[in-house]
């Protein structure tokens, strides 16, 4: 079959990506025992970490950048396409749970919408148009934060969500595993993350995607840390909505405060089971509504409630 000029410039375009480069040495990978394939596999994994570490600097002033305009009522919203999407839809589906975040602060998109999470959405990754529709849904403002999110750098969704997020004032970042993206040049923060040919080639669900993942961690818990979301690193924001994360709460009141377990049931009763408020209530020794009063007036920050209720 013919390539149309379309297709052959993308292919062009695809083999100057280092993470669509081709292996000669593994190109007989099929042939090799199970056992040696995972030892090859994991050994390409364990330079990841290496590869994010060199990019700290500019994933720090990406979470500054966030946490300020997240403290004034601002949204966190990933957007890409394929795993790149999964990845940002999954690290939003678990800041609720796990910093009680309120609905829609932390959103994930991905091109073709839900449906994409389980199943290919024909051409949806290439369409900017689509990536612009699903942003003015949310209603965009300047105190909102989009991260593209783009293995390649140059998937036409998540660039288009940037370059759209940007002409609408929000601050923008753009995280891609290529180095001169498209993707980092048209957001205010790039993050460039390299980690080189995948073991199976052009499989970015593979390093690239680890890679992601570890900067998404680091995007969502870092900013929720900076909110004051945790109190040392206890979640003390968690939302105890099951018999485990109930349990979890008693055991971060008793790790916070050193409270016997008749003392934290008590605070936890007076407060609603709100974690901060009980930690609160036993170490300043104020009631509930004292408690809610001083974390209202901190911004929600136990340690700076503490210091007023010291004070």
């Amino acid at each position: 079959m013919t390539s149309t000029p379309h297709h052959a410039d993308l292919r062009s375009q695809l083999e100057t990506l280092t993470t669509e480069a081709f292996r000669p040495e593994l190109a007989e990978i099929d042939r090799m025992p199970t056992r040696d394939i995972a030892r090859v596999m994991n050994g390409e994994d364990t330079t990841v970490p290496a590869a994010v570490a060199e990019r700290l600097p500019e994933i720090a002033a990406a979470v500054d950048a966030i946490a300020a305009r997240m403290a004034r009522g601002g949204r966190l919203v990933y957007a890409g396409a394929g795993t790149a999407g999964r990845l940002g839809v999954l690290d939003a589906s678990e800041c609720p749970p796990t910093f009680n975040t309120a609905p829609g602060q932390v959103v994930g998109l991905i091109a073709g919408g839900p449906q994409a999470m389980v199943t290919s959405v024909e051409g949806a990754e290439d369409s900017a148009e689509l990536a612009r529709a699903d942003l003015d849904a949310l209603g965009l403002t300047a105190d909102d934060t989009v991260v593209g999110v783009s293995a390649s750098g140059r998937t036409p969704y998540a660039v288009g969500a940037v370059e759209h997020a940007r002409a609408r004032g929000a601050l923008t970042v753009g995280l891609a595993c290529n180095s001169g993206s498209a993707l980092a040049a048209a957001a205010e923060h790039g993050i460039e993350v390299v980690t080189g040919p995948e073991l199976i080639t052009g499989s970015t669900r593979l390093k690239a995607g680890t890679a992601q993942k570890l900067v998404l961690n680091m995007l969502s818990t870092i900013t929720m840390i900076r909110l004051g979301k945790t109190y040392g690193n206890l979640m003390v924001d968690v939302r105890a909505s099951n018999e485990k994360l109930r349990a979890r709460s008693r055991r971060i009141v008793a790790l916070a405060t050193g409270a016997a377990d008749d003392e934290i049931e008590r605070a936890l009763t007076t407060t609603d089971g709100e974690v901060k408020h009980a930690i609160l209530t036993l170490l300043a020794d104020v009631d509930g509504p004292t408690a809610a009063r001083l974390l209202e007036d901190s911004g929600g920050h136990l340690r700076a409630a503490l210091a007023a209720a010291k004070a």
